[in-house]
C-alpha cells in the first residue's frame, strides 16, 4: 500500500510539472479562426476531426537550405497538402485520410480575399479554395464533400516541418527501390534512411520518381506519418514533459490554428498517444474515380468515387476503422503490390492437386489467382517457371520472389496475367508485401504495415 501511494503521488506530481512545463506554449501560435460565420454544418460525430494543411511556406528557411533542398522560387500561398486526422472517441486510434489536391470541388459560393470579387458555387480543384479564401473556405469546401464536421485545424509550413523533424532527431523511412527527383533533389537507394529535417520535406513533396505522381506523393506522405508516430510514440518524447515541451514549441512557432486548439487539447493529446503503437494507425487516400477528369477552364482533376468516399466518410462519422487491424506477419518487401498481380496457375507435373496447392498458397499470400488451375500441356516440369509478358516485368519480379527458386521466362504478347507453371521443385510460397499494398475496403492500411521492418 505503501509503494502504491509513493507512485500515485509521484504520478500526480508529475502531472502537475508536466502541465505546468507545457502551459503558454500556445501563446506562439498564429490564431485564426476558420469557423468563422459558419452555418449549415455537418452534424458532429464520434471522436475528433482535425483538417491538417501543408502549405509551402518557406519564409525562415535560410538561403543555403533553399539551395539544398531545391526550395527557390517564390511560394504559391496554396495547400501542398490536405489531410483529415481522425482520433478515435477511445484515444485508441488515428485515421488518416489524404485529399489529392488535384481533387474536382464545388466551392462554396463566397468572396475572394485577394481580388474582393464575389463568387456563386463554382467547379475547382480542392486546393484552390486556400488561395481564394483561406482557412475558412477550405474548412467549408472540404465540409460540404465530405460531410465530416471538422473540429480544429492545423496549418505547418516547410518550415516548421523541417524544425519538427531535426528536433526529434530524425524520422526512418525505407524503400524497395531507388527514389530520385531531379526538381526537390530527393535521391535515396534502396534500404533504409535516417532523415534529417531537410531531407524529410524532400522526401514528403516528391512528385517525380514514378509514374503515380501526386497519389505516390501521397503513398509516401503516409509512410512518412506512420514512421513519425512510431519514432514519437517509441523516443520518450510523450513521456518527458521537457522534450514534449521542446518539440510542441519547434512545431508551433511556425503553424497556424484555430483559436480553440491550446494547452489542454496538446496535453490531452499526448496523453493519448502514450498508449499508441505504429498498429494504431491507418491511412488511406479518398477513394477515386476518375484519375483524369477535364474539366472547362480548369483542367485535368482528380473525381472521387461517389459510393466508395461517402461509405469511407461515414466510418470517420461512425468513428469505424477503416483498415484491418491484424498482426503484421515478416514478409519480403517487393515492388509491386500482390494485390495487383493477376496470376493463373498451370500444374506442370503428375502430382494431383499441385495445381490447386500453389493456387490456393499465393491467393493467402495476396496474389489474384484465378482459383481454377490448370494442366500444363507438358507435365514434367522439374522447376517451377513464371511466364509473363516483358512489359509486366516488375510484377514478375514481384511474384518470383514469392516463389523461391523458380525460373522467370519471358513471352511476348502474353499479356497482364502471369502464368505460373508448378514443377517438381515446390516447396511452398514465401509471404511478400509492397511498400503500397492495398488492403481491406478502403485500400487503408495500418501504421505497422508500413513502417520500416
Amino acid at each position: 500500500m505503501r509503494v502504491a501511494t509513493t507512485f500515485s503521488v509521484t504520478v500526480l506530481a508529475a502531472a502537475g510539472i508536466g502541465h505546468a512545463l507545457v502551459t503558454g506554449l500556445d501563446t506562439g501560435i498564429d490564431r485564426i479562426d476558420p469557423f468563422k460565420d459558419m452555418k449549415n454544418r455537418p452534424a458532429a460525430g464520434h471522436g475528433m476531426n482535425v483538417l491538417l494543411v501543408g502549405t509551402d511556406g518557406r519564409d525562415k528557411i535560410s538561403a543555403e537550405e533553399k539551395k539544398k533542398y531545391r526550395l527557390g522560387g517564390a511560394p504559391c500561398h496554396c495547400t501542398d497538402t490536405i489531410m483529415i486526422v481522425h482520433i478515435s472517441d477511445d484515444h485508441e486510434r488515428a485515421s488518416v485520410v489524404s485529399l489529392p489536391r488535384d481533387s474536382y470541388a464545388m466551392m462554396p459560393p463566397h468572396t475572394d480575399q485577394n481580388s474582393g470579387e464575389k463568387h456563386h458555387e463554382h467547379p475547382v480543384k480542392i486546393n484552390a479554395a486556400y488561395a481564394e479564401g483561406g482557412p475558412q473556405l477550405t474548412v467549408r469546401t472540404v465540409e460540404n464533400m465530405t460531410h465530416v464536421k471538422i473540429d480544429h485545424y492545423l496549418e505547418v509550413d516547410f518550415t516548421s516541418f523541417m524544425k519538427t523533424v531535426d528536433v526529434l532527431g530524425g524520422v526512418e523511412v525505407c524503400t524497395a527501390r531507388p527514389l530520385k527527383d531531379p526538381n526537390t533533389g530527393l535521391d535515396l537507394s534502396v534500404g533504409t534512411h535516417q532523415l534529417d529535417g531537410g531531407q524529410a520535406l524532400q522526401y514528403v513533396r516528391a512528385r517525380h520518381v514514378d509514374g503515380a505522381g501526386d497519389l505516390g506523393r501521397m503513398q509516401r506522405q503516409q509512410r512518412f506519418m506512420a514512421s513519425l508516430i512510431a519514432k514519437t510514440t517509441s523516443s520518450g518524447v510523450l513521456l518527458n514533459p521537457v522534450r514534449f515541451r521542446d518539440v510542441a514549441r519547434t512545431l508551433l512557432s511556425s503553424v497556424r490554428a484555430d483559436k480553440g486548439f491550446g494547452t489542454d487539447e496538446m496535453v490531452d493529446l499526448a496523453r493519448a498517444m502514450r498508449s499508441f503503437t505504429p498498429s494504431s494507425s491507418e491511412f488511406t487516400t479518398v477513394p477515386i474515380g476518375d484519375i483524369s477528369f477535364p474539366v472547362k477552364g480548369i483542367g485535368s482533376t482528380v473525381k472521387w468515387d461517389p459510393k466508395k468516399s461517402e461509405k469511407l466518410f461515414r466510418a470517420l462519422r461512425d468513428d469505424k476503422p477503416l483498415a484491418a487491424h491484424r498482426p503484421r506477419k515478416k514478409a519480403t518487401v517487393v515492388g509491386v503490390s500482390p494485390q495487383q498481380i493477376r496470376v493463373q496457375v498451370q500444374n506442370g507435373t503428375m502430382t494431383a492437386g499441385l495445381g490447386k496447392k500453389v493456387d490456393s498458397a499465393l491467393r493467402k499470400t495476396g496474389f489474384r489467382t484465378t482459383g481454377a488451375p490448370v494442366n500444363a500441356e507438358r507435365r514434367s516440369a522439374g522447376r517451377t517457371v513464371v511466364l509473363y509478358d516483358p512489359r509486366w516485368d516488375r510484377s514478375a519480379k514481384s511474384l518470383v520472389t514469392a516463389l523461391p527458386g523458380a525460373q522467370l521466362k519471358a513471352v511476348k504478347g502474353q499479356g497482364a496475367v502471369l502464368k505460373v507453371v508448378a514443377g517438381a521443385d515446390f516447396k511452398g510460397v514465401r509471404a511478400v508485401r509492397a511498400e503500397d499494398a492495398y488492403q481491406g475496403e478502403f485500400g487503408a492500411v495500418t501504421g505497422d504495415q508500413v513502417v520500416c521492418p
